[in-house]
């Protein structure tokens, strides 16, 4: 059954959407333990920090990238419409 280009752009988004849901549950777990392993052998000082705030802000730019940046993105779209016209694959879609 082929597939539509909105039903292939609808999958590719809900899988960007789950890929960075399961980065943010990653992040909160390993978060989590740095900062059980840190209270517990150096409570003096608190470096659980530099790796929250280093691994957070690429979260963040995931997050962006996924939800601000997702649809309607006209930078992707020419990319995309440039590959698939190197390939050739557009001119079949077309029929020529």
């Amino acid at each position: 059954m082929p597939q539509t280009m909105d039903h292939q752009r609808a999958r590719a988004r809900a899988e960007a959407k789950y890929r960075f849901f399961v980065h943010a549950v990653v992040f909160a777990a390993v978060m989590v333990l740095l900062v059980g392993i840190n209270l517990l052998t150096s409570p003096g000082t608190l470096w659980f920090i530099w790796p929250l705030i280093g691994w957070g802000l690429a979260l963040a730019l995931h997050g962006a990238r996924v939800f601000l940046l997702g649809d309607g993105n006209a930078i992707v779209d020419a990319l995309t419409e440039r590959e698939l016209g190197h390939s050739g694959a557009h001119r079949h879609d077309r029929g020529v």
